[in-house]
């Protein structure tokens, strides 16, 4: 049976993949220009995200690098997207950016 912080921070990064994919969408919709660093680091967020998923599912050689970088990319992320109280999108963004950050902050912990 696998580390319940692992199936945690999995489930955290796709989850937090689709909700920057969305927040990203959103801001191109909104306002592209004034939202330009919030959608950058969304897209990049997503990105880091869905290959940290797979490379803990796989636990590759660089999981443990890749986790702490998640947690880096996450956090830069939440905090660009909680300004914008006003765009859903970035609120939910925000929201499952910090669940991620937290749950690779505990899978590397563990």
């Amino acid at each position: 049976m696998r580390d319940p912080n692992f199936e945690q921070c999995v489930q955290a990064c796709y989850e937090c993949a689709v909700a920057c994919d969305e927040c990203a969408a959103g801001c191109l919709e909104t306002n592209a220009t004034r939202m330009k660093r919030c959608i950058s680091l969304a897209t990049d967020c997503a990105s880091v995200c869905r290959l940290c998923a797979a490379m803990l599912a796989r636990n590759g050689e660089f999981s443990t690098a890749l986790c702490t970088l998640c947690a880096l990319v996450c956090d830069a992320c939440a905090r660009a997207c909680a300004p914008y109280q006003d765009v859903e999108q970035c609120q939910i963004c925000a929201g499952a950016c910090l669940a991620c950050t937290l749950a690779c902050q505990d899978m590397l912990e563990a």
